[in-house]
């Protein structure tokens, strides 16, 4: 077809959440840093991301990475990660999919059992450390960007359900926390679309009544997704958690960033020590394995660096085609 274009993908998932990387076909965006190239996605190249992430290719909570030369001179590779409604700031199962695609792929060469790739993300430079036997990575180890509290034990007032509960903290990204039990609802599979308009609701209920800042960047200033918290159900974790995030998107995975930024909520109500490993469960069962890394000051906020890991695995590669006679080229989304 003339009138086409291809895109190709490797696909993976990481812990049950899909991850759609980018290998050829989308154009380079312009910009001088990672932040002007999250930008310049937005405004000139979205319909290449509709086209991925929705259907008829994708589906209401597809992922996807876009690598891009790294304006960070300590960075082996820059990322962008986008899904149903845009571009997020920084995504921690992102890192653990790209890290295992780019080893076990050929796309990062290396000479040891333990290679480290830096990422440079919107939110920050993230140093991964994977585990390699025979050429398969076994696991994905990252310290994450400066993860700190705002608020803990705020209020919203959310129709239906009256005042709110929950505590706010970024990550990677900004999420807020509200313990399960607290709103009625099991975190389970079957309850996966209460699960998420619940989410959505108190999502745009804390929009509304407050104003969302990061300490440095003005396009980091804003509430990703809202994380419910409740009792594990595999008595070796922690917890289990729930993120809906971005236009209704439900994490399959523990949420790598929302990992992150509980552990500084637990840091800040001093529930846990450092370097000790905590399991976090998903709606599947399926783990991330968190810890404090070292505690800081960033910028006048308590802070701390936290270590997420996890395993992906390869699900397929893809070669798209976006023809240009396709009254739908670009994508379609459902409401819920």
């Amino acid at each position: 077809m003339a009138d086409s274009h291809r895109i190709s993908t490797i696909d993976v998932h990481v812990a049950g959440e899909p991850l759609r990387i980018i290998t050829h076909g989308f154009p380079e965006p312009e910009g001088a840093t990672i932040l002007e190239k999250r930008r310049y996605c937005q405004t000139h190249l979205d319909h290449f991301r509709r086209a991925l992430m929705w259907e008829p290719r994708g589906h209401p909570d597809m992922y996807g990475c876009l690598l891009v030369p790294p304006s960070n001179p300590e960075a082996d590779f820059g990322v962008l990660f986008m899904h149903n409604e845009g571009y997020s700031t920084m995504c921690g199962h992102g890192v653990i999919g790209l890290v295992t695609v780019l080893i076990e792929q050929g796309l990062f060469q290396h000479a040891d059992s333990e290679p480290i790739i830096r990422l440079e993300t919107p939110s920050g430079l993230v140093t991964a450390i994977a585990s390699v036997d025979k050429g398969r990575v076994r696991s994905v180890a990252f310290q994450n960007v400066p993860s700190f509290v705002v608020g803990l034990d705020e209020a919203v007032e959310v129709t239906g359900k009256g005042p709110v509960r929950y505590d706010l903290a970024f990550g990677g990204a900004f999420y807020g926390f509200c313990l399960a039990k607290e709103l009625g609802i099991e975190l389970v599979s079957d309850q996966a679309k209460k699960i998420t308009e619940l989410g959505i609701t108190i999502k745009q209920a804390i929009m509304a009544s407050r104003r969302i800042e990061h300490p440095l960047e003005p396009d980091l200033g804003f509430l990703y997704g809202i994380i419910f918290v409740d009792s594990p159900v595999n008595a070796q974790s922690l917890c289990r958690q729930v993120c809906i995030f971005a236009d209704g998107a439900l994490d399959r995975s523990p949420t790598g960033t929302g990992v992150s930024a509980h552990l500084a909520i637990l840091a800040a109500r001093d529930s846990i020590t450092e370097q000790t490993p905590y399991i976090m469960e998903s709606i599947l069962g399926t783990t991330f394995t968190g810890k404090i890394f070292e505690r800081i000051n960033y910028h006048g906020v308590p802070a701390i660096v936290p270590e997420v890991s996890g395993q992906a695995f390869l699900t397929g590669k893809h070669e798209f085609v976006i023809d240009g006679e396709d009254p739908l080229q670009d994508g379609f989304k459902l409401g819920l």
